[in-house]
């Protein structure tokens, strides 16, 4: 009886592990922007947002989310940084006084990064 209950537990774990793996593994990050930014040809007011990417890169199509609604969604690259970050960074251009340009996303504690405009 004490071998079914491990064999119950290890198949369950086994069935389990996939979408464990899945989620771990999705491409999105939460970030938090402090400034009115222009991304693509999207203005993002302060606030946290949902960022997600689809494809592997290193081109990906980024999708900037507010409250579950779809705020931006523009082309951006996927980079691998040599560090991790230790906590996130955002990148802008300040070039022209009255707009800030968003240029990266680094994502702390991971080696990814989002680059746009480039």
């Amino acid at each position: 009886m004490k071998r079914f209950h491990y064999i119950a537990l290890l198949s369950t774990l086994a069935l389990l592990f996939p979408f464990g793996a899945q989620a771990r593994d999705k491409n999105e990050h939460s970030v938090q922007v402090l400034d009115h930014v222009q991304v693509g040809s999207a203005q993002l007011n302060p606030g946290s947002y949902k960022v997600e990417w689809k494809g592997t890169g290193p081109q990906v199509a980024v999708t900037f989310l507010r409250d579950g609604e779809i705020v931006a969604t523009v082309p951006g690259t996927l980079k691998m940084n040599d560090n991790e970050a230790t906590r996130d960074a955002i990148v802008v251009d300040k070039a022209n006084s009255n707009l800030e340009t968003l240029e990266e996303i680094d994502f702390g504690r991971q080696k990814e990064a989002l680059v746009f405009g480039k």
